[in-house]
Order: C-alpha cells, then sequence, then structure tokens
C-alpha cells in the first residue's frame, strides 16, 4: 500500500489518475460512486481485455482519495491480492501503474 498527499480536490486528482490509466492503454481507473461520499472518492482499478465483443475487466486494486483540506488530497493505492499465478502477472502491471500515477500527480502538485 502506498499513500501521499498531492495537490487540489479529489475529483481534480482522480481526473489525473483516469488519464494515467488512459495513457497505459490497458487499465481503466474509474470513480465509484455507491463507495465514495462527500469527502472521499473510492477508484476502482482494472486491467481490460477485449476479444472481439467481449470485454474483460479484472480487478487489481483501488484507490481512495480523501479531501485533507487547503485544496489538497490523500492518496492511498493498494492493490488486490493476486490469487492465481496469471494475477501475479497483472499485480505487476499494477505495480507500474501506481508508481506512475505517484509521479505524475506529484508532478501535478
Amino acid at each position: 500500500m502506498v499513500t501521499f498527499t498531492a495537490s487540489g480536490s479529489p475529483k481534480a486528482v482522480a481526473d489525473r489518475i483516469e488519464q494515467c490509466a488512459v495513457a497505459q492503454g490497458n487499465l481503466t481507473a474509474l470513480v465509484v460512486p455507491w463507495e465514495s461520499d462527500r469527502v472521499t472518492l473510492n477508484m476502482a482499478v482494472t486491467a481490460v481485455q477485449g476479444d472481439g465483443w467481449a470485454i474483460e475487466h479484472t480487478n487489481l486494486g483501488t484507490i481512495t482519495l480523501t479531501a485533507v483540506g487547503d485544496d489538497a488530497t490523500s492518496v492511498t493505492i493498494a492493490a488486490d491480492a493476486p490469487e492465481h499465478p496469471e494475477r501475479q502477472k497483472l499485480a505487476s502491471v499494477f505495480e507500474r501503474f501506481a508508481e506512475q500515477v505517484q509521479r505524475t500527480v506529484r508532478a501535478a502538485s
């Protein structure tokens, strides 16, 4: 698990994280409204694999964004535990994404 503080509101930080996922190409990072409230946004990070009309999303982890005042947001990135060998490969994809998020979000701060 990684935790750091970024400048901006949780919504602004979520937008930057979504852009990181789009740049990666095979990931999504989406706010989960039913797990969020006025102070905290929860984001699901998934690997996306398409095969014709079928699209498979595999949960990789969660990003929690919490407003801490003074236009700052606490960012917590937590990976889901890999359950089988194929998921272990995806765990390294999530780790690289988490590193990219830290660099990108901190640089914008």
